[in-house]
């Protein structure tokens, strides 16, 4: 099995990576990486329905898809992730289990008790460290989990408290669960570099480091990947299943209602109530905002330069704006 310890930190590369090395490796494969803070929504997740919007504008954190099913999921630093890539897995059912023993063998190598617990998570007393997803590809097999060494859990919780009350939609939704650290339950400190190295060792066989680098020509199909998927708003975005988006806001022009049908990321239908005032008919409004993108930026732009006022009293454009997310 090819062994690989992926240096970057910049999280559309790394799940670049990992769809690269599904479609392309010429036998088995394990990666490990780390991202830069980030949120990763699973493949079949409402994007907007999962982030705690304004936490993350504010941060300036990137949001990314991955390849597999399940919840969504906050990196740091302090999260380590690690990628199998299994060949010959026609026919084979999704087997969990397979791919953590290395893991908790790793763990427990390095003093840590920890279990396969649930569908597929691994946890220390109950609490949960890692969590796993699945992607099958024809005969291939990719299999993620993250695992909490030292995660900032403040910045955890906050970047995915979002309000999905304001949404209707079949996606899948992300089930929070009492989360640990590894780092609190080793029997001696180990930087997360330190714990990196050590478990790649454990499941590589002690491998020497200048034979887990990707090579310059992966790595420039990897980022031409990146760049035209894992770094676009189609596939991070616009790629959600179709919802409905409904909020109520009370502004200084009066109360706002604002009822949204979004496919494919696209506002296909607009309608707004509320006891504001107005001059010209909404019904003008509502058209200019259909078949914009439910971005804020090209929501700005739709509106930029009409006479809000108009339109609804006392309410600006970036009230307006803040009403539709």
């Amino acid at each position: 099995m090819r062994c690989v310890l992926n240096t970057s930190t910049d999280p559309a590369f790394n799940l670049a990576a990992e769809e690269w090395l599904l479609r392309h490796a010429d036998g088995d494969a394990f990666m490990l990486w780390r991202n830069a803070p980030s949120i990763i929504v699973g493949r079949n997740q409402n994007t907007r329905a999962q982030i705690n919007e304004a936490f993350v504008r504010a941060r300036g954190i990137p949001v990314v898809r991955r390849l597999s099913g399940g919840g969504a999921v906050f990196h740091d630093l302090g999260n380590v992730n690690f990628t199998f890539i299994a060949l010959g897995h026609a026919g084979r059912e999704i087997d969990f289990g397979r791919f953590t023993r290395p893991i908790v063998e790793a763990l427990g190598a390095m003093g840590v008790a920890c279990a396969f617990e649930g569908r597929n998570d691994l946890a220390i007393g109950g609490k949960k460290i890692s969590g796993n997803a699945q992607h099958v590809a024809k005969d291939r097999v990719l299999h993620h989990g993250t695992l909490l060494y030292a995660a900032d859990m403040a910045d955890l919780s906050g970047a995915l408290r979002g309000h999905p009350s304001k949404f209707a939609d079949k996606a899948v939704q992300s089930i929070p669960k009492r989360v640990t650290n590894i780092a609190s339950h080793l029997p001696e400190p180990l930087s997360v570099t330190d714990f990196m190295d050590r478990l790649m060792a454990h499941v590589s066989g002690g491998a020497a480091r200048g034979e887990l680098c990707l090579t310059p020509e992966e790595t420039a199909g990897i980022d031409a990947l990146a760049a035209q998927k894992y770094r676009s708003w189609e596939w991070n975005y616009g790629f959600s299943p179709r919802y409905g988006f409904t909020k109520t806001t009370r502004t200084p022009g009066g109360l706002l209602e604002v009822h949204l049908d979004v496919a494919e990321g696209i506002l296909r239908d607009v309608r707004l109530y509320g006891d504001f005032f107005g001059s010209r008919d909404i019904a003008v409004l509502e058209a200019i905002l259909r078949g914009s993108r439910h971005e804020r930026d090209a929501l700005a732009a739709r509106l930029e330069g009409l006479p809000l006022e108009e339109y609804m009293r006392g309410v600006t454009l970036p009230v307006l704006v803040d009403c539709l997310f």
